[in-house]
């Protein structure tokens, strides 16, 4: 496959002779014409009355190459329908179209060039029961800014009048030319957990059609997919899509972790359709999909490029084109998974004796904690006597122990001494915090129960001193 250049884009206006749309025929104006109320979009002729005569199919037993309409060279006089261009010099530019007799054998010139002095490329002959098709490039010569492309009458077996030649499916134009712009909402910082909706518009900024057009985007490392997100957001074949390889224009696979949209008019779900240049569809066609960030996107900047197959078939043999989109990064703040766990050295104690605690608090990451403190308050019925910390300090009035920074599986102590003031049961709880989001919080807290007795009365009377 191979990424083409973007030349200005050339593409006729009304190839197909739809418009306007006539019942039976009708001999209408051309595009000079600009004060008539119905013309004829795009063509110009140089017969004298400006007329262009076109027929819907089935007219006279006529059917048409393509679309539902066609033209006759031949209006009231002998003449040549043509259209100007803007070119780049040195671009290669295809054309195609389909020719056909009225009465007999026709005989047709195809001319290109500039205006004035356009070139005899290829002379079609056909009779008047099947249509001719006819393909062949052209490449802009140096300094040829306005290029001309025209159909002139050579012979028709109606005689040198107003009959003869049909033309349908005349196409003369650039390349298809796929361009991808992509986008994430919302845009970054985000946090473990959140939701990103990946959105991929494909335009056609050339001026055949892109056919066989395959949209696929990797689900990025750090996210997983979000089952029932995809969606066509506009242009052909709008609406919610199945996530099945095989149900719809879009599915997830699950073994390459990819999405992959078949897009345009036609598309299947097996095979991509034909996307038309942007004047025919400006907006181009917007696909969508969500992700949910990961614990392993924490801390790191999720880095997303979508990339679109399709062909070239506007010459005798389908080229192979590849589109890629610009690079979206969404950075994803760290996590750490704080874990705080609380004993004390003995469950039943009494009154007047010292009361240990010790806690630990561990990181299990993904990355390095920041502003860990770990809230340990005293009950009334306890005294603060000492406190020992692996790192950071505790502050008994507060009940805080600040340890700051903790890397990715690291553990930090604290032990902490109290003496019981009153009997009864003496619950304590121990609290961490941090800076970063923590993905489980569940083991954020924990609880130690301690009995405090009272301290036992002596019954027996003392002796008296000696």
């Amino acid at each position: 496959m191979s990424t083409p250049s973007a030349p200005l884009r050339v593409a006729l206006a009304n190839g197909g002779f739809e418009q306007p749309v006539v019942t039976g025929y009708e001999i209408l104006p051309d595009a000079s014409q600009t004060q008539a109320p119905k013309r004829v979009p795009g063509w110009r002729t140089t017969a004298t009355d400006h007329m262009i005569e076109l027929w819907r199919s089935g007219f006279n037993g006529v059917p048409a190459a393509e679309g539902t309409q066609f033209a006759e060279l031949n209006a009231n006089e002998v003449a040549t329908l043509y259209q100007d261009l803007p070119t780049t010099p040195g671009t290669k530019l295809y054309w195609r179209l389909y020719h056909r007799g009225r009465q007999g054998q026709d005989t047709m010139a195809l001319d290109i060039g500039a205006p004035g002095s356009a070139v005899e490329q290829r002379r079609c002959t056909d009779g008047n029961t099947a249509w001719g098709y006819y393909t062949g490039t052209y490449t802009v010569p140096a300094g040829q800014t306005l290029t001309r492309f025209a159909f002139r009458s050579i012979s028709a077996a109606g005689g040198n009048r107003g009959i003869g030649n049909f033309l349908d499916g005349i196409f003369f134009g650039t390349a298809p030319y796929v361009v991808l712009t992509k986008s994430a909402i919302p845009v970054g910082p985000l946090e473990v957990g959140d939701v990103i909706t990946y959105r991929i518009t494909a335009r056609n900024e050339g001026g055949g059609g892109a056919d066989a057009l395959t949209l696929t985007d990797a689900v990025p490392e750090g996210t997983t997919y979000l089952p029932g997100s995809l969606r066509i957001v506009d242009g052909p074949n709008a609406g919610p899509k199945s996530d099945r390889s095989g149900d719809d224009q879009a599915s997830y696979d699950h073994e390459t972790n990819e999405v992959r949209f078949r897009l345009g008019n036609g598309a299947s779900a097996v095979q991509g359709g034909s996307l038309p240049n942007t004047e025919t569809l400006p907006a181009g066609t917007t696909v969508e999909y969500r992700v949910t960030i990961t614990l392993a996107g924490a801390g790191r900047r999720l880095v997303n490029t979508a990339t679109a197959g399709y062909e070239n078939r506007l010459g005798p043999t389908a080229e192979q084109l590849t589109a890629t989109s610009n690079e979206e990064v969404t950075e994803v703040r760290p996590a750490a998974d704080l874990t705080v766990v609380k004993a004390a050295d003995a469950t039943t104690v009494t009154v007047g004796q010292t009361v240990t605690y010790r806690i630990t608090v561990r990181n299990a990451g993904p990355n390095g904690a920041t502003g860990v403190v770990v809230t340990d308050r005293l009950p009334d019925s306890l005294t603060f006597l000492s406190a020992d910390a692996s790192s950071g300090t505790y502050a008994p009035a507060t009940g805080q122990w600040t340890v700051d920074r903790l890397a990715e599986g690291a553990t930090a102590s604290l032990t902490l001494r109290a003496k019981a003031t009153r009997s009864g049961p003496v619950t304590n709880t121990a609290t961490v915090t941090g800076n970063e989001r923590d993905p489980s919080p569940g083991n954020n807290t924990d609880t130690v129960t301690v009995c405090v007795e009272r301290a036992p009365i002596c019954c027996t009377p003392c002796s008296p001193a000696k």
